[in-house]
Parts: structure tokens; sequence; C-alpha cells
């Protein structure tokens, strides 16, 4: 759909969902919450459960727990089970009963007396380096406010990205020139602040890697290398020179690496952990099913 499509829209006194909403995601597409279906989450051997696939939301949370063993927290050992969105996994009971807003990622600390869920990847992150008193600065110290800063405007800005550009440009079954402008302006838009804040400091919150970091790169430096909706060209993201120093050096971590492939679906098998168990797990990754 152009601009000089001139077929008529007026918007009805009240919306009513009567038919299927088109495109990629049409199938787990509806107006209320809750769950769909019975069906209970595994626990592993760990305290940590993670629930999640490895979309850019669940990279956060994968990353900063790699992260976490690589500095030498044996605590944050996890079990991170595949839950496939694509097939409305999301909507079981069990999943629902840990995340009511039925989104990836989820998280279960069971090391205390009584089981903790966290959801939300913004949430889960700041969870985690708090309970570690790592990669966050503590409260009242310098850096905190900008930290947090940058971890709440990746959690506000990114859905312009993802629901935004990503669904018009990628997803959704016509393309609307408005609405891929639109969105194709603000994307740019915030590759731009990112760019800006990258000249002045090593990191997004200042001289020290941190959860600020863990949050942005999974969508703005994957976007920024190309992988994000095959769109590297059409948002010319070569341009930001800054991002690009930082993506390149956030994507050399071996943490990094490895947090990338858990629960990971897309691109074949030779870059997927479906499902994380054991450290070990890396070393041979079982295959994805045929």
């Amino acid at each position: 759909m152009r601009d000089d499509d001139t077929t008529p829209y007026t918007p009805p006194a009240v919306w009513t969902w009567n038919k299927a909403s088109g495109g990629r995601f049409a199938n787990i597409n509806r107006p209320v919450a809750g769950a769909t279906h019975e069906q209970e989450l595994p626990v592993g051997r760990h305290p940590l459960q993670l629930y999640s696939q490895g979309t850019p939301n669940g990279v956060k949370v994968t990353v900063l727990l790699e992260e976490l063993l690589a500095a030498g927290h044996d605590g944050a050992e996890y079990d991170a089970w595949l839950v496939p969105i694509g097939e409305g996994a999301q909507f079981g009971s069990g999943f629902v009963a840990v995340n009511p807003n039925s989104k990836i990622p989820a998280l279960v600390d069971r090391s205390g007396a009584q089981p903790v869920r966290v959801f939300e990847s913004g949430a889960i992150l700041l969870y985690l380096a708090e309970k570690f008193g790592a990669f966050v600065p503590a409260a009242g110290a310098p850096g905190r406010a900008e930290c947090l800063s940058w971890l709440f405007w990746q959690m506000g800005s990114a859905p312009f990205v993802g629901g935004g550009f990503g669904h018009f440009y990628a997803y959704a079954p016509a393309k609307i020139e408005y609405a891929i402008d639109r969105y194709a302006m603000e994307t740019k838009r915030q590759l731009d602040v990112l760019d800006r804040r990258l000249a002045e400091s090593r990191y997004v919150a200042g001289d020290a890697y941190t959860i600020a970091d863990m949050a942005i790169w999974p969508w703005y430096g994957q976007l920024a290398l190309g992988e994000l909706y095959g769109a590297g060209e059409f948002l010319q993201v070569q341009a930001y020179r800054h991002l690009q120093r930082w993506t390149a050096e956030i994507a050399a971590r071996p943490a990094v690496r490895r947090g990338r492939m858990v629960n990971r679906t897309a691109d074949g098998p030779a870059g997927q952990l479906r499902e994380r168990h054991d450290a070990r797990d890396f070393d041979t990754p079982p295959k994805a099913p045929a």
C-alpha cells in the first residue's frame, strides 16, 4: 500500500476482533490475556531457571548470565529452557503463571526459601545485577543514575524498532509507505542518539561495561551488524561509526558470543544452543531438530 492508495478506512465506533490481523505472527495475536492451554514448565537443577527464546529481549538475559559466570559468580549457573513463541508456548499455563504478560524472557529464582518470579527483560537484568553486585553501580554510587537511565531508555525505545519498524518493514502483510517511513525515521533517530553518546564514552553509561550495554546491544548492536530485519543497508547503519565501534567491541566478548547462542532458533544449528543446562553444553551444542 503506497501513498497513492485511496482506499478509505474509517475506524468504527467500537473496535471488535472479527478477523485475523495478517502477517507473520497472526496466529498468536489476540486481544486478551491469560493461558490458552495447560502446560507445566520444566525445572532443572540450577537455582536460576530461564524460560526464553533467543530474540533480542532474550539475548539480553543470557548475555548477562554468561558475563556473571565469566566473572566468577558461580551462583549464576542456570537452566535455559526454549519457549518457542511462534508456536504459542508463551500462552501455556505454567509460563503465564511466571509472566502474566506472556512475553519472553521470564526467570524463576529458586535460590531462596520461596521461588521468586521476575519478568520483563529490564527487570531481570536489574534483579540479577543487584543480586550478584555486578555490572550495575550500587545505590548512591556515581554512575548509577546514568546506567539506569540508559537501561530504561532501551525499554521505552526498542518497541518502536521492533513492533514499529521491524513489523512494518519485515512482517506486515502489506508494505505501507507511511508506516515504514514513520518508524524508519524514529529508528534512525535512536541510532543517532546512541552514536552521539558513544562519541563521548567507551560504553553507553560511561567507562564501565554495564547492564545498559547488555540491554541495548541485542537490539541496536545487531541492527548495526545488519542482522536485524535485513535492514542494515536500508537504514545505512554503517554511517554510525561510533555505534559501529561499540558494536564490534561488545560482539567480540566471549560471554556475548555464548549468550547469543542460547535458546536461539534462527540462522541454522551451528550457532544454536536451543537449551542450556551446563557450561559444557557449548562444547557440543545439540543440533536443532530436523
